[in-house]
Formats: structure tokens, sequence, C-alpha cells
């Protein structure tokens, strides 16, 4: 197998992974939160409390994913042209 086959096989395989995973989970934990929905802090004994709301996602803990994203506004962007 030549080496450009096997990228492209190794990136069709990725993408196709990728599909699959927005499709099965359209939302992933939010990264600045951790999945949490609040920053953890300590206080000045280093005792952890909870923190501020996370502003990114709205105290959910969950961010849709980019995939989902664009196949959001792809559809969206048919659906308004179709009619």
């Amino acid at each position: 197998m030549t080496p450009a086959l096997l990228a492209i096989t190794c990136l069709t395989i990725a993408t196709l992974s990728y599909i699959s995973v927005c499709a099965a989970s359209p939302f992933g934990d939010c990264r600045k939160c951790r999945g949490m929905g609040y920053q953890l802090k300590t206080d000045r004994r280093g005792r952890i409390k909870r923190g501020r709301d996370c502003r990114r996602c709205r105290t959910t803990g969950k961010r849709i994913r980019a995939g989902r994203w664009l196949y959001n506004r792809l559809a969206r962007t048919y659906r308004a042209g179709t009619r």
C-alpha cells in the first residue's frame, strides 16, 4: 500500500468515526469547566469550594460539538433555501 493511499484511508476512518460520534452524542463536556458547570476554587486554607458558574456552557456542563454545529448550520441553510 502506498503512503498516500494509507494516509487517505486513515483520514477517511477518522472522519467517519467523528461523524458517528457527533451523531450518537451531539454534546460533549465543556472544555472550560470540564463538564462540571462551574469552576472549582480553593479558600485560604486550601479547601475546595464551588466557584462561579461557567459562562461558556451556562452552567450545564455541556457544549455542542463542532461537527454537530456545522451540520445544524448546513441543515438550517438548506431548509431556508428550499422554501
